[in-house]
């Protein structure tokens, strides 16, 4: 493939300027509900709640308002009356965590002469996006891998925005590490995905082995589905000198698109037998679709949890 297109990175941008994008990006959108397997946790501890803070339904204390706090949650009446800005908190019910992971692999720092940006820049954007969603919807995210405890305030995307600026190309995260996911938790994971067959069902088996409830995105730029190389044409690895020289790349065409659906086959086979989703998105495609799209998955999985169908 042809070489990476450089980032245009600026030490004054940052990753305010990736969250920047996903809010704006997330605002076209209500309150998501994430799913949660509600059901399952309320057959444990009840619909009283447990005595601690956190999203519910029923009203437990006030608390002074910190920063990270949704603006939402300020109890405006009550905090005019005391002079102090007072948030109103409900008592925890078993709410869902969604663990949330993009790739940072090499081979994520592609970008084609088809799209304008690179592959690990759109997988951050759309976790970073739901993850906005899903704390105004008062569920807890974190990305998996950053040491960060999940959260349901602004806090925990603000770190999931400085891990991710922190974590580049550079590091070879080409599939998430090995972590053991509390049972029945959600989880996202964005990338290209494409490692070998067995590697990726070895590492997804793992996370599914505790009833988590998966979705996984597959993002490939263009070029990558459509191989338009023709004529000579050199390819250059990402993670180390090797390269390749061909007179006519075209005629490779053919057998390189069988391969990549052959894999595409095998990997979707293996998320059927797990239970989880899978979507393909292009990076020259909208990133709002796509998120649309994510919306619509996670809302059935709601669905079916209320009703008992999961």
């Amino acid at each position: 493939m042809e070489a990476p297109a450089k980032p245009a990175t600026t030490p004054e941008a940052g990753y305010l300027r990736t969250r920047q994008a996903a809010e704006h990006l997330a605002d076209a959108f209500p309150p998501l509900l994430i799913a949660a397997d509600r059901i399952a946790n309320a057959i444990v501890h009840g619909m009283h709640g447990r005595r601690r803070s956190g999203p519910g339904e029923d009203f437990w204390q006030y608390r002074p308002y910190s920063p990270g706090d949704a603006a939402q949650r300020i109890d405006w009446r009550k905090s005019a009356r005391t002079e102090r800005v007072l948030i109103r908190e409900t008592e925890w019910e078993a709410t869902n965590t969604l663990w949330m992971w993009a790739s940072t692999a090499p081979g994520m720092a592609y970008c084609s002469h088809l799209s304008d940006t690179t592959k690990q820049d759109r997988a951050v954007i759309l976790t970073l996006a739901l993850g906005i969603l899903a704390v105004r919807a008062g569920e807890r995210v974190t990305a998996i891998g950053s040491g960060h405890l999940p959260d349901h305030t602004s806090r925990a995307v603000s770190q999931m925005a400085q891990y991710y600026d922190h974590h580049s190309s550079a590091d070879d995260n080409d599939l998430p590490g090995e972590i053991n996911l509390p049972r029945f938790s959600n989880c996202l994971l964005i990338g290209d995905f494409l490692s070998p067959l067995d590697e990726i069902t070895e590492r997804l088996s793992a996370l599914a082995a505790n009833g988590t409830t998966g979705h996984l995105v597959q993002v490939l730029d263009p070029a990558e589905e459509s191989f338009p190389f023709e004529g000579r044409t050199e390819f250059h690895e990402f993670t180390g000198s090797a390269k390749l020289t061909l007179g006519k790349a075209e005629t490779l065409r053919d057998g390189y698109q069988q391969k990549l659906t052959e894999h595409r086959e095998g990997l979707k086979h293996l998320l059927r037998r797990l239970g989880w989703s899978y979507m393909l998105h292009h990076t020259d495609q909208s990133a709002q679709n796509c998120l649309m799209s994510l919306y619509g998955l996670i809302a059935r999985d709601e669905r079916m949890h209320r009703t008992g169908r999961g």
